[in-house]
């Protein structure tokens, strides 16, 4: 049963999941999963663990194939889409994982190198990258670390300079996995705080994965609980967190 809470959204479609579903053999993670994504909007999909959360995120950008169903991503049906035609779209969908995912051998100059070496389409052939790096260093307060070392980063600066490195190529999208796991409250609230100014200075779109209310009350415009592999409720943190539902209550204890 879904739970669509009275609400208005603003802004286009950016990405449209209708009715997708995805199985692992007899594991059934995605039995019509719908999800609409709005141009300027920081949507939050809630989930417990194993609700397969990972799984739409894949299915999202391609990484995953589904059983059945359409994703749409900035218009484009992903379905109909070559492995070229997907890596340029992916250029413009950033993605924060959850563990920052640095390159441990590389500089952070390096590691912010890397995408603009790789996806010389967008952006051409850059003959000196240090203004971009530069420029992205700064919109996460961290230009005095571009020559050190992923392993000399606490874990809320390598969260930055891994935001940082999606930001350098500009994506419409940015997609953030867990964005706050692991920090202290503290650095988590700062995390946050640069999530809500990068969409304010980018005009990014924005689907925020998490398992903390904390993070969905303050960071969501809107949110999505994903409840045995469907959009089980949907609206604003406050409009579900009164829920008489005891399966929606369950995720603001």
């Amino acid at each position: 049963m879904n739970h669509k809470a009275s609400h208005t959204t603003k802004g286009n479609p950016v990405i449209e999941m209708h009715d997708v579903k995805k199985s692992f053999g007899a594991n059934h993670v995605l039995n019509g999963f719908d999800m609409t994504l709005h141009e300027g909007e920081n949507l939050v999909v809630m989930g417990k663990s194993g609700s397969g959360k990972s799984v739409m995120i894949k299915c999202l950008i391609g990484l995953e194939e589904f059983d059945r169903g359409s994703v749409s991503v900035m218009g484009k049906d992903l379905t109909q889409l070559t492995a070229e035609d997907l890596d340029e779209l992916r250029t413009e969908v950033g993605f924060l994982f959850q563990g920052s995912a640095l390159y441990d051998s590389m500089t952070v100059r390096e590691n912010l190198e890397f995408p603009l070496r790789r996806h010389t389409k967008k952006f051409g052939v850059i003959e000196d990258t240090t203004p971009l790096v530069t420029e992205a260093l700064h919109n996460v307060g961290l230009e005095h670390v571009i020559d050190l070392m992923p392993e000399e980063l606490s874990g809320g600066m390598k969260r930055r300079v891994a935001l940082a490195r999606t930001l350098i190529l500009q994506p419409k999208i940015i997609l953030y996995d867990e964005p706050t796991t692991g920090l202290d409250p503290i650095t988590a609230k700062e995390i946050l705080l640069l999530m809500k100014s990068v969409q304010e200075k980018y005009k990014t779109s924005s689907i925020i994965i998490t398992h903390d209310p904390d993070c969905a009350r303050f960071i969501s415009n809107r949110m999505i609980l994903l409840i045995d592999g469907v959009n089980y409720a949907e609206g604003t943190f406050n409009e579900l967190s009164v829920s008489d539902d005891p399966k929606v209550r369950a995720f603001f204890k």
